[in-house]
């Protein structure tokens, strides 16, 4: 007899602390021997329910959650396999999947930030240090006295500068290579030209050094470098974590044994067991056995599909009642998985072509700063003769004009909205997002664990006879099947008895149902064909007592919270909003006439979806995509800008720029709204620039402004550009 399945918790103790308030512990990157993708976990009770139930586990010395990742890392004996845990983990109501840990080094998370951060804090202290000592000068040392106290400048402000300035340094150089500017080539002339003509100065015993200017260019530039930075530190290649969810293992039957072999190591021919609850490692037709296979990551399909002997399955789908015998028909390299893999990595590299509103800029902004640079030492030199005093007024002109403020422009409003959304459930993932998000005027949904929540309801439950649903669950409770989890779920909310005395010889029947004698009367529970029920078009099962008439209990797939107030706001704001579904025509008008979307696209695959998004592009339309499974993946990196719930699979949450943290849906509304409003913020930003530029540079043209008072305007600059990006909170 099957063990009885638990219904999957709708909370948990902890539910309540907001995402904000959770830290997220970190899992041993490299000390577990088993790495499982558990995508339900949420929250503080998640972490502890998932740990204590591993940790329970004979052989099992440790298990640590990541709650941002929704991995486990669990340290276990040889005996212990990843399928037993993914067993222990759904008896305690959580889904997990077995992930690849060393396909998943590449994706871990840089150290840019960190790196980005140090240099940072070197360039702030260096800059510190150099204006203490500079208080001296500015006070009215001379000689030898104001000599010393420039080397002494020196000596700390050159190291920091080489150290600290390295991005802009790197950055420039390869643009150069490719003979093409960008902002941090006129960075990059401006710190070091600061630096160097300080140390000419100094060498030379002159009155003025200006390495506190080339320090304090270096931290504001280097600010606005890490704001831009941390808008992107979570993102992750979707390829890798999609290559990451297929199987490692197969059961491989080799001379009647049955043998755990790595699925890289099967070919064409091979004979495979898919045992009931495991994901099917590679693509494959039935020899033998019957079940019912979960399809609706890969196609979106809502209702488990029959398979049986000589039927087509595909890698990513999860075997659901039987056990079956497979006979493989392509490699793992060739497999559903793979080429899926191989449409996110187009779709990627297709996405990565787009050019931000900061990059636009400085293809205009970097030339004009050179050429006035150069017009003002040419001029002033003509006009003077004097070397020194026109490549003083050439390097004022570059720092006074350095394009720091349009570099704060773009990271300092995403930063401010990012934290403005953050705190109402939203998570942004990419820099651009926001700027790509404020150009779309379609959006797609996915169906099935997006517009609905991806688990079935029994229909009226309420008003079902109470003995025929209390049998119909004392046969479920025998059954993995989703529409056998929500009888039973239905019958425990009614407070009805799900363990009916007399009910003798369950035996649950693979691919068609459950069928048991109650009192000697044979009862039946499942497929209309196999109870002699008529099927309709409405996903249902049938409960059949001896010769009696069949029983109908219908099943509908929720709708996710928010989703019936977002469509009128996304109308409002003239967006048009489309169904982009695998599942049936007749299941997706259900949905797409109950939320009045403007139109519904059903029966499409993976491929088509993408291609339904790339024909939308080159129509001049601006796509986002919002979707949650294995189908939606390459769709949602091709989309202009996606959007995911954390609900969803790992690989959908990584390909998505924007994951919304909480349940309720309503909040995309706010995230366009958000978009809208930062990207006004950006053009104010750009436009004080333009009126920052506008007064200070016919001023260090003129010659009245020295390196310093211009390292200290660029600095003004920068805060106003900052203090207008901040108004977005």
């Amino acid at each position: 007899m099957a063990p009885e399945v638990l219904p999957r918790p709708a909370a948990c103790p902890a539910c309540a602390v907001s995402p904000a308030e959770v830290a997220a512990p970190e899992a041993a990157p490299d000390g577990g021997n088993i790495m499982l993708s558990v995508p339900t976990v949420h929250c503080a009770g998640c972490i502890s329910a998932v740990e204590r139930g591993l940790e329970k586990v004979e052989g099992v010395s440790e298990a640590r959650v990541n709650l941002s990742l929704k991995r486990v890392s669990v340290k276990a004996d040889e005996s212990i396999s990843p399928a037993d845990l993914v067993e222990v983990l759904s008896g305690i109501g959580y889904e997990a999947h077995e992930l690849e840990p060393a396909l998943l080094a590449e994706a871990r998370v840089d150290t840019g930030g960190r790196d980005l951060l140090m240099r940072l804090a070197v360039a702030g202290f260096a800059a510190m240090n150099v204006m203490l000592l500079s208080v001296a000068v500015w006070a009215g040392a001379e000689g030898e006295t104001r000599n010393l106290l420039h080397w002494f400048s020196a000596l700390v402000a050159l190291p920091a500068v080489g150290f600290a300035a390295q991005p802009f340094f790197r950055n420039a150089l390869s643009a150069l290579r490719v003979r093409r500017l960008n902002m941090d080539v006129p960075i990059s002339l401006a710190i070091t030209l600061a630096a160097g003509m300080s140390l000419f100065e100094t060498m030379a015993g002159g009155r003025d050094a200006y390495f506190d200017a080339a320090l304090s260019l270096t931290f504001f530039l280097l600010a606005g470098r890490y704001l831009d930075y941390r808008t992107r530190a979570s993102a992750r290649s979707a390829a890798q974590e999609l290559t990451a969810l297929e199987v490692p293992r197969a059961l491989k039957l080799v001379n009647g044994q049955e043998v755990i072999t790595d699925v890289g190591a099967l070919n064409k021919g091979d004979i495979v067991i898919i045992k009931p609850g495991i994901r099917v490692p590679v693509d494959g037709v039935v020899l033998s056995g019957e079940s019912e296979i979960d399809r609706a990551f890969l196609t979106g399909e809502s209702r488990p599909a029959y398979v049986g002997p000589n039927q087509p399955i595909n890698a990513g789908e999860i075997n659901l009642t039987g056990s079956l015998t497979m006979r493989v028909t392509a490699q793992a390299k060739d497999s559903t998985l793979q080429k899926m893999a191989s449409l996110v990595a187009l779709a990627e590299s297709s996405r990565n072509r787009y050019t931000s509103l900061a990059d636009r800029a400085a293809a205009i902004y970097a030339p004009g700063v050179h050429l006035l640079a150069a017009a003002a030492f040419v001029g002033w030199f003509l006009l003077t003769g004097d070397l020194r005093l026109s490549i003083n007024i050439a390097i004022s002109v570059l720092i006074i004009t350095c394009p720091c403020a349009l570099g704060l422009a773009v990271p300092a409003v995403t930063t401010a909205a990012s934290g403005r959304l953050y705190r109402q459930g939203v998570l942004l993932k990419n820099g651009t997002a926001l700027e790509r998000l404020a150009e779309v005027d379609t959006v797609l949904f996915d169906k099935t664990g997006t517009l609905t929540q991806g688990t079935p309801r029994l229909v009226s439950a309420d008003t079902i006879d109470a003995r025929d649903l209390a049998l119909a669950a004392s046969l479920a409770r025998h059954s993995a099947h989703p529409l056998a989890t929500a009888l039973l779920t239905a019958a425990q909310d009614r407070g009805l008895a799900v363990d009916l005395p007399g009910l003798d010889a369950v035996k649950e029947v693979p691919g068609y149902g459950v069928r048991a004698y109650l009192r000697g009367v044979e009862v039946r529970l499942g497929r209309a064909s196999w109870v002699g029920a008529s099927a309709g078009e409405t996903t249902a099962t049938y409960l059949r007592r001896g010769d009696g008439e069949p029983i109908m209990f219908a099943f509908a797939d929720a709708l996710r919270p928010g989703a019936a107030d977002l469509i009128p706001q996304l109308s409002a704001m003239g967006l048009k909003t489309v169904i982009l579904t695998g599942d049936t025509q007749m299941a997706a008008e259900a949905v797409g006439g109950d939320l009045g979307l403007d139109q519904v696209i059903a029966n499409v695959l993976p491929d088509e979806k993408l291609g339904k998004i790339t024909s939308l592009g080159e129509q001049g339309h601006k796509v986002l995509m919002v979707g949650d499974g294995l189908n939606d993946t390459a769709a949602l990196t091709a989309a202009h800008v996606s959007i995911s719930p954390a609900s969803a699979l790992d690989v959908a949450r990584v390909a998505s720029d924007i994951v919304i943290l909480g349940q309720d849906f309503s909040v995309i509304a706010e995230c366009v709204k958000t978009a809208r409003s930062a990207r006004q913020r950006v053009k104010e930003n750009f436009g004080l620039a333009v009126i920052y530029n506008a007064i200070a540079i016919p001023v260090a043209l003129l010659g009245l402004a020295t390196p310093l008072l211009a390292a200290l305007a660029m600095s003004a600059s920068s805060i106003t550009v900052t203090l207008n990006s901040w108004r977005l909170r």
